[in-house]
């Protein structure tokens, strides 16, 4: 049966908002404004010209259900009533990699790449995530950082990418893809663009003809507020958010976003929460993750689900988030 979304839906028990996310029956909608032309009692009509599903945070493995959870998110969004025509997986596919041995990666990609083969019939785009990057732990990944596939290659190539960060063109949008994640001198990672990336992204900006609106695709927010509720990083009258939540550079993105205006949307993951900030003319809206919390049910007050999001030949864009009405499994 397919997934009707409808407007009363969208309205029924209105609860409340997050940081301009409404909850209604379980949705999350964002929309963005109508275009209002010199007329004050017309609109201009706009077209949609994509719409995609933003599948992030699936963290897939063989326990508690996940590998089911994966194809009933799957299942679901193709089963829309007005389904998207292209699913975009937002990072962190696998549980985790960066702290496991060869065989348990290999076991969790297994498992990912059979789940896309049996339950998509979608074209796929893939951003890479900090879990998906085998090995940086090396003592309990048994891994020297010698292995062929060591560090981000095994995510390329599972997601069938020759870099870990590109743009592309589509439905008269430019889209680029960045890769958030970085190793720390002292272990561990951090969210950063490396100056190569950066220069790479001045340039790819610097490219595109103005009037074609720019959607930004990151794994770990360049802006959000959800890391606002971690209660762990407000301790004695101080406010600490880690350099693994947010983008460590968000200041000179920023300022590159700003000497181009057809920056419209960035979109991200990695927090497993919803929210949708707007700054200097750009929306930032962070998605809730397909595990929730890591398939242990709700991550706060957010479901597991996945955004969907309607780009407009006007550089205007819808975005509601769809809980798929998972729950956890022992």
């Amino acid at each position: 049966m397919a997934n009707k979304l409808t407007r009363r839906d969208v309205i029924k028990c209105s609860l409340g908002a997050g940081v301009g996310a409404g909850i209604g029956a379980g949705l999350f909608q964002n929309a963005s404004q109508a275009v209002a032309s010199e007329s004050e009692d017309t609109v201009v009509p706009r077209k949609r010209v994509l719409r995609f599903a933003h599948l992030t945070d699936i963290h897939v493995k063989p326990e508690r259900g996940a590998g089911q959870g994966m194809a009933a998110a799957l299942r679901h969004a193709q089963a829309l009533d007005d389904p998207p025509e292209m699913i975009f997986t937002g990072g962190d596919g696998i549980m985790d990699a960066l702290a496991a041995t060869h065989s348990r990666t290999k076991q969790q990609w297994q498992l990912w790449n059979s789940i896309l083969k049996d339950e998509c019939s979608l074209p796929l785009q893939h951003c890479i995530g900090n879990h998906d990057i085998w090995g940086w732990s090396k003592s309990k990944s048994e891994t020297t950082g010698d292995e062929a596939l060591w560090g981000k290659q095994w995510a390329l190539q599972a997601y069938g990418l020759a870099k870990s960060y590109r743009s592309f063109d589509q439905a008269g949008w430019h889209f680029i893809v960045l890769d958030s994640v970085q190793p720390r001198p002292q272990g561990g990672y951090m969210a950063v663009l490396d100056d190569e990336q950066f220069d790479w992204l001045a340039n790819d900006l610097a490219g595109v003809d103005p009037a074609t609106p720019i959607i930004v695709i990151s794994h770990i927010p360049i802006v959000s507020v959800t890391p606002a509720f971690f209660k762990d990083y407000f301790k004695d009258s101080k406010t600490q958010v880690p350099g693994s939540l947010l983008h460590n550079d968000m200041h000179r993105i920023k300022d590159l976003f700003y000497n181009h205006k057809n920056v419209r949307l960035c979109v991200s993951g990695h927090i497993h929460l919803v929210d949708r900030v707007e700054y200097l003319g750009v929306t930032y809206i962070c998605d809730g993750a397909v595990s929730g919390a890591w398939w242990g049910g709700d991550w706060h007050e957010t479901p597991p689900g996945y955004g969907v999001f309607d780009l407009y030949d006007d550089a205007s864009f819808d975005h509601v988030y769809v809980p798929y009405g998972w729950e956890a499994r022992e």
